[in-house]
């Protein structure tokens, strides 16, 4: 298993499991906002680095 598919398996643990201590709401914000504060976070040049090599994994 690559590291991509255990990131995404343990995000959709904690998503599930949240859902059902909180309300749907709360784990929706927790599940797209801590991706989206983490990239905010990065400088503009590491989110070059990082479009870049998405853009690379697609055309493969």
């Amino acid at each position: 298993m690559t590291n991509r598919a255990k990131i995404a398996v343990g995000g959709v643990a904690v998503g599930l499991l949240l859902w059902w201590l909180t309300s749907f709401w709360i784990a929706l914000l927790v599940i797209v906002g801590v991706p989206t504060v983490a990239y905010l976070a990065l400088d503009p040049s590491q989110r070059r680095r990082l479009r870049r090599v998405r853009r690379k994994e697609l055309n493969r």
